[in-house]
């Protein structure tokens, strides 16, 4: 009998897609602590939104119990529709809030943190991508918080230079972008993205800032082979990036890219120990990693 297939009326076989159970080594406690519900009062005061729960992050009750988040900036609509993503996507998103910088200072100073990380939806409408947004964030942070280090998951801002020079302008200590899948399977799963494209952005990154450490991360599950997740460290590496996470894909709803398998821990051992022989200085691997679960750990 065909897997995951069922009999039609008329007695045609009609395949069906069908997610594999997830694992026990996928499981998480619930959300929910007070450190949780303090963070999202104050999230809501600010008018603010985290990737945390934009993404449906599997970590969000560990960072969010912590007092720590990844901050989301730009609103939380995507002008991209990207087949992993559980971000809300239009071509008409919300104007620019030229408060919000203010706003996530402030909310980062109550909570004290010492490393604050920013990302955004990515906005093809907006001529820079929505670079002068970063940069604005970056300093009112760094001057709310001096002591504190900066950290940023930008969009590919369409490959413009000009744009992540705006971004490196504002001196964050970590410049990330996520190449996330491989180059076989990036025109099926991501919206309007290059594989190319997002390997020049962060050698552009490395070549315009020497001193930044530049990131980048993949998702496995989405149907990768083990040599093309290798080629995609190598070309990771090949651009200088030195910092690297691995993470399992979760597909958010059945309209999302299916997930093909889960992958055991030991093989995310492997490709650990894989990219620390290329050389990268941090790597971050498992089944619940994510771009910025532990991320200021790559700084120590």
């Amino acid at each position: 009998m065909i897997p995951n297939a069922l009999v039609a009326p008329g007695g045609k076989l009609k395949v069906i897609n069908k997610s594999p159970v997830r694992p026990p080594w996928l499981r998480v406690r619930a959300t929910g602590g007070d450190g949780y519900h303090r963070l999202r009062r104050l999230v809501a005061r600010q008018r603010l939104h985290t990737v945390c729960a934009s993404a449906s992050c599997p970590n969000m009750g560990e960072c969010w119990d912590q007092g720590t988040a990844t901050f989301m900036i730009l609103g939380n609509v995507c002008t991209r529709a990207c087949r992993f993503c559980h971000v809300d996507s239009s071509r008409r998103p919300d104007p620019v809030d030229l408060d919000e910088p203010e706003r996530l200072a402030e909310a980062a100073s109550v909570m004290e943190l010492r490393h604050v990380v920013i990302t955004s939806v990515a906005r093809d409408d907006l001529p820079d991508g929505g670079a002068g947004q970063f940069a604005r964030c970056l300093t009112a942070v760094a001057r709310r918080l001096p002591h504190v280090t900066l950290e940023v998951l930008v969009p590919d801002f369409g490959g413009q230079e000009s744009a992540i020079q705006t971004v490196l302008n504002a001196a964050p200590a970590v410049f990330n972008h996520n190449l996330e899948t491989v180059a076989r399977l990036t025109p099926r799963v991501r919206a309007k993205a290059r594989y190319q494209r997002s390997l020049d952005v962060l050698a552009m990154a490395k070549q315009l800032a020497g001193h930044v450490r530049t990131k980048s991360g993949l998702m496995l599950g989405l149907g990768e082979e083990l040599n093309e997740v290798q080629q995609a460290l190598r070309d990771l590496r090949a651009r200088g990036v030195d910092i690297v996470t691995l993470g399992q894909y979760l597909q958010p709803t059945p309209a999302h890219a299916q997930l093909v398998r889960y992958v055991p821990p030991t093989e995310f051992d492997a490709l650990r120990a894989y990219a620390r022989s290329l050389g990268f200085t941090h790597v971050e691997s498992g089944p619940l990693v994510r771009s910025s679960y532990h991320a200021s750990a790559a700084l120590r």
